[in-house]
């Protein structure tokens, strides 16, 4: 019965509406109910008539700048104010009505107004809360996330917290997963610092996981973790940190600490009586395997791709060994690539399917994101159907790319898509080394070659750190230019690995070759050459790199001191040398490892 009379209710509520806009008369109104209103309420007059007057105080109208007109009802002995001439006693007050929601009608108006008659109505304040978050609800569920976030905007105005209602949480999520789908990161950045500063408590828990989930995406790792650890104190019951404790760790290069944390999180929480059977499988699951469990997750993340992605997969698992490049020896030994006449159809098939181009002067670019241009399905599925493409290096530099561009960050997806492609790669790269001679960016279509390699240490910098440093080691020995800049990545992760006497020597010869060329060192260089020379006792060496590194950079020692300093936010082409993009970007990659350095931030201030 409940489920009728709602069916019933919305149905009138939505033809009410409609009549109200028409002239916004009271009057006029009242003639529609008596007259159509009993087409919207199932066939009952009464109950159309009686249901009209409530409406209409609760909804709000644009002649009054959204104000509501409410109507008292009259005393049981006066006249109905439903204008059909007997007592209130005798006619709409004989009409059982359940309870009415007195947010139904606002909520029904911020579903209908549209461009600046919806902005006016959320600004005027005046929307209630419960209206506002069922109504941004309702939008994003039916797929108009412009309006949904509009709306939740509204909902979370930051200079009234008191008006929100405790069943706001999934409005709160939903605002955030908007922001973030939507390009919006500096917008979710700010309401999660607000919300914890001054928001409610029943907001903050949910807060803190988000915002370490910020910045993990940011590969801020200090800060996430200083977030999880605040989330813990604040939900220590959460499963979503089960969650997030795996991808941080994994994160931070300790899968086996990952797998004995989601362990510990199975035992504990399987105790629980509340938790849900789907989340309780899913903690098996990481426990089991986290990171093959998070992977399957990211693969099932959007299901729009998700079968593309699952066959891509599959077909990683059973492709063969690509066939042998065609390469010549020129007269300086060095080795020269060119695709051939086959090569070249069929990466004009691909490139009529693949929608980015690769950027020519750049090592690693695409000039549009090729999972947003278009629907990425049609060059997943023509891919998985025609796998013979892979055997061509062009076609194998674009998809790697992309997919770099989507997971390359995330440690859990190299098994999944970098590494099946690397072990083709090796192919390639075993039957280079064994002609000998360099492999210069420039000659012929070197360069298609270099940038899968790239790619692939990029891929599996996370997940595979080993396999993704051998790998740049052995594109280093065939491009001395270093044309894809992988010394300071080889740098990174020797220190890492605490191999310092090695990253000392990396550094030094770079810095010496470009000496040569009178060219300024990579800031990473530098500094990592400081720290390998510190965490070796090599203290006056350190502090003479040192001063190297305040003339390049006089931005970087006091913002990898800070331990909570003003983010920056970095464009997708790289940060000018000298700027506090660039030591920002520094302090992102390699703060956790001076940190992680007994003593190295005290004497980095020492030496300030």
């Amino acid at each position: 019965m409940l489920a009728e009379w709602v069916e019933r209710l919305l149905s009138y509520a939505s033809g009410a509406l409609d009549a109200i806009r028409a002239d916004e008369s009271f009057p006029a109104f009242m003639q529609w109910a008596h007259s159509e209103g009993v087409n919207y309420s199932g066939g009952d007059e009464a109950l159309a008539v009686a249901l009209a007057p409530v409406l209409w105080s609760q909804t709000p109208l644009v002649r009054l700048d959204f104000a509501r007109e409410s109507l008292a009802p009259p005393g049981r002995n006066e006249p109905c104010w439903c204008d059909s001439g007997r007592k209130y006693k005798q006619c709409c007050d004989k009409v059982q009505l359940p309870a009415i929601p007195d947010h139904l009608m606002w909520m029904l108006s911020l579903r209908e107004f549209k461009g600046e008659q919806l902005k006016a109505a959320l600004a005027s304040g005046l929307a209630p809360a419960q209206a506002l978050l069922e109504a941004g609800l309702i939008s994003a569920e039916s797929g108009n996330r412009g309006r949904a976030q509009q709306i939740m905007e509204a909902l979370f105005d930051t200079s009234d917290w008191s008006r929100l209602p405790e069943q706001a949480e999934p409005g709160f999520e939903l605002l955030l997963d908007l922001y973030q789908e939507r390009g919006f990161t500096r917008k979710k950045a700010l309401l999660l610092d607000e919300v914890l500063e001054r928001g409610p408590a029943f907001l903050r828990g949910v807060a803190l996981e988000h915002q370490c989930l910020l910045h993990l995406d940011s590969d801020d790792l200090g800060s996430a973790r200083a977030a999880f650890i605040r989330a813990q104190q604040t939900l220590p019951d959460s499963p979503t940190l089960a969650y997030i404790e795996a991808m941080l760790l994994l994160h931070e290069g300790q899968p086996e600490e990952a797998q004995d944390r989601a362990r510990f999180w199975w035992r504990r929480l399987s105790k629980q009586k509340d938790i849900e059977p789907g989340q309780l499988e899913f903690l098996a699951d990481l426990a089991e395997n986290p990171r093959a469990t998070l992977a399957e997750q990211m693969v099932n993340s959007d299901e729009s791709l998700s079968d593309s992605l699952a066959a891509l997969q599959a077909l990683f698992e059973v492709i063969e060994h690509p066939p042998r490049l065609a390469l010549e020896t020129q007269q300086d030994g060095s080795l020269l690539f060119r695709q051939n006449a086959e090569q070249a159809v069929t990466l004009g098939l691909w490139e009529a399917v693949f929608p980015a181009r690769i950027e020519e002067e750049a090592a690693l670019a695409l000039d549009i994101d090729p999972w947003d241009a278009q629907d990425p399905n049609e060059w997943l599925q023509q891919l998985c159907a025609s796998p013979e493409w892979l055997d061509v290096p062009a076609v194998c530099q674009g998809l790697i790319l992309a997919l770099a561009s989507r997971f390359g960050s995330l440690p859990w997806m190299s098994d999944t898509f970098f590494v099946p492609l690397a072990q083709r790669f090796d192919r390639w790269l075993d039957q280079i080394e064994q002609a000998g001679g360099l492999l210069r960016w420039e000659d012929g279509d070197n360069a298609q070659l270099l940038r899968c390699g790239l790619g692939l240490v990029i891929g599996m910098e996370r997940g595979e750190r080993e396999r993704s440093r051998q790998l740049a080691e052995r594109l280093l020995k065939l491009d001395e230019e270093d044309s894809l800049g992988l010394r300071e990545l080889v740098l990174d992760q020797l220190l890492r690995e605490g191999r310092n006497d090695e990253a000392v020597t990396l550094a030094e010869h770079d810095i010496e070759r470009r000496a040569v060329d009178e060219e300024m060192p990579l800031l990473g260089i530098l500094m990592g050459q400081v720290l390998a020379l510190y965490r070796l006792g090599r203290d006056k060496d350190a502090e003479q790199a040192l001063e190297i590194v305040r003339e390049a950079n006089s931005h970087l020692i006091s913002l990898l001191l800070a331990e909570h300093p003003r983010p920056v936010s970095l464009a997708v082409e790289a940060p000018e040398p000298g700027t506090r993009g660039e030591a920002w970007q520094y302090r992102t990659l390699m703060r956790d490892q001076w940190k992680r350095s007994e003593g190295a931030l005290a004497w980095l201030a020492k030496h300030r």
